[in-house]
């Protein structure tokens, strides 16, 4: 897809959207939300290295515009309709869910109109507030569901005064920025932890992209923007490179004197894409995806700054074939027949998949954090078993709602075990009877998943202070069932600290599933470790695969 990043000047008298014009606005937010997504992703209250909400929101729209880019519709009812169930079905994560609910809500507010004028456009801002408000079941302020009530409360303002849209998207754009810098005096936690809010972030992009195309500004210079060094430190590669992007360049340096962020990001434009800049103690990592007769330039250009410690190249292409080849193992799913109880469930890991696999899983989703699965993923899962009776184990508190919206979209039998962790998944299979009742089974299986504890141990990638725990970044930080509790320098004293957290001491088994990157002497060495503080439990080791996540820890 290629937008046109310096569109003509719209014409001074009243802006009226038809069905081809708004396309070309929800073009423009998707375009301004993907140059600038990685600003979201970095609005991560937990300093781990899985900040999503911009990824989510970014395939949440591509899905959304993909659905409209061949429409030849005049009707905006039309394109509006088509554009909120592309919406929907690419939702991903609980940022792009709403997003999707807010497009609904666009939609039904210029259900069976040709045009959209000033105040059609702020019905449908009010519509889209309203239907986002009402697919949450408890709506917390200070989130994207607030930028969405000010720029609705703003257009409404904007209305008592002007009928011209294209002031009162102006004036919709103002309060939503607005909007985002207030999130952190309305959720506690934004304020503890020194950002906004990630999707309400998310939504003002989008907003300031259809303003930015009707002012005749570019949409494709990203607003330079510096990440903590940490959320760089493992790259993990991508599904798929940018056509003739074939290497992934990684350099690290500390510069002779201040940096110019907007010169340097400028500069490395005209080589590449995804760039992203990090830094910490002085210095600076560069990550950028180039051709191949373009792979030394960015470090060439870099040593122009300062003085390079660090250079990595990685073939892209040779990355994915390895991923391909590595997932196209196929696990040994449970059969099932029709009538029976089917589990679909969510697995961050390919080791982790092969333990649900083990349990009687009929199909597995890869997904978890920094890679939400769509509606459309959950949707082609449930409709692919051959009984209509499912029951949905997310694993992840980020994929519940995803998990919602499929199971309204199917004629099946569907029940959503809203499981937030990989432990309460696994344990919640233990229960799963294929010939039982669904709901009494369903009912089992949540009952189940309350019996254990999960920790997870991952490195901070910024330093915060939240709950009470001083993070400093790189520290080694672990969490239980969600929660920051402990941080420090080492891995095997963070992972004690975790586990002595827990009371593991209560319980009678304690499983270790370790991450893609840790070394096995590494696990081994940590695992004994366990063992000796906790003599009289059963420590298993399992292969989990999951990215980020050093382990993922079981405790029952």
């Amino acid at each position: 897809m290629s937008v046109d990043t310096n569109p003509p000047a719209a014409p001074a008298d009243e802006l009226i959207l038809d069905g081809r014009l708004f396309k070309r606005l929800a073009e423009a937010s998707l375009t301004w939300l993907r140059t600038n997504h990685e600003i979201v992703n970095s609005l991560n209250v937990f300093p781990v290295p899985d900040g999503d909400t911009g990824t989510n929101m970014l395939l949440t729209m591509q899905s959304a515009y993909d659905e409209i880019k061949d429409m030849p519709d005049r009707n905006i009812g039309e394109v509006a309709r088509a554009l909120a169930h592309g919406a929907l079905m690419g939702a991903r994560g609980n940022s792009g869910v709403i997003l999707s609910q807010i497009w609904r809500g666009v939609a039904r507010a210029v259900d069976g109109a040709e045009t959209m004028d000033g105040a059609l456009f702020v019905k449908a801002l009010a519509e889209a507030r309203d239907t986002a408000y009402k697919g949450v079941v408890r709506p917390v302020e200070g989130t994207i569901l607030t930028v969405s009530k000010d720029a609705a409360a703003a257009g409404e303002a904007a209305l008592q005064e002007t009928r011209n849209l294209r002031e009162i998207l102006a004036r919709v754009v103002k309060a939503a920025d607005e909007s985002v810098q207030r999130t952190p005096e309305l959720l506690p936690v934004l304020k503890e932890a020194g950002v906004v809010d990630s999707g309400g972030k998310g939504l003002f992009f989008i907003l300031e992209g259809m303003l930015r195309y009707i002012q005749h500004k570019p949409l494709d210079k990203p607003i330079a923007h510096l990440q903590p060094l940490a959320a760089l430190q493992a790259e993990q590669a991508m599904e798929s490179a940018e056509p003739g992007q074939d290497y992934e360049v990684v350099v690290d340096f500390i510069p002779d004197g201040p940096l110019d962020l907007q010169d340097f990001y400028g500069r490395l434009e005209e080589m590449g894409t995804s760039i992203q800049v990090g830094e910490g103690d002085g210095i600076y990592r560069m990550h950028i995806h180039v051709p191949t007769e373009k792979r030394y330039e960015p470090i060439d250009y870099t040593m122009t700054l300062g003085t390079v410690t660090k250079v990595a190249i990685e073939n892209l292409l040779a990355q994915i074939e390895e991923i391909e080849e590595r997932e196209g193992k196929k696990l040994q799913l449970a059969a099932v027949e029709p009538g029976q109880i089917a589990a679909v469930v969510v697995s961050p890991g390919p080791g982790i998949a092969r333990v649900f696999a083990s349990l009687g899983a009929a199909a597995i989703i890869e997904g978890g954090q920094t890679m939400n699965p769509s509606t459309k993923d959950i949707l082609d899962a449930i409709e692919s078993l051959p009984t209509d009776k499912v029951i949905i184990l997310p694993n992840n508190k980020n994929i519940i709602l995803a998990a919602q919206s499929a199971a309204e979209l199917t004629v099946k039998q569907v029940i959503v075990v809203p499981s937030r962790t990989v432990p309460q998944g696994l344990t919640a299979m233990l229960s799963l009877n294929p010939d039982g009742d669904l709901e009494t089974v369903a009912e089992e299986m949540a009952e189940a998943m309350q019996e254990v504890e999960t920790g997870e141990i991952t490195t901070a990638t910024r330093t915060v202070e939240i709950d009470g725990v001083q993070v400093e970044e790189g520290h080694i930080i672990g969490l239980h069932n969600g929660k920051l509790v402990v941080a420090g320098d080492d891995l095997e004293e963070t992972t004690l600290a975790l586990l002595k957290h827990i009371n593991a001491s209560e319980y009678e088994l304690i499983t270790l599933f370790y991450g893609a990157d840790l070394p096995k002497s590494a696990v081994n060495r940590i695992a004994d470790a366990v063992r000796a503080a906790c003599p009289e439990h059963e420590v298993e080791v399992q292969e989990g695969g999951q990215p980020h996540y050093h382990f993922i820890i079981s405790v029952e």
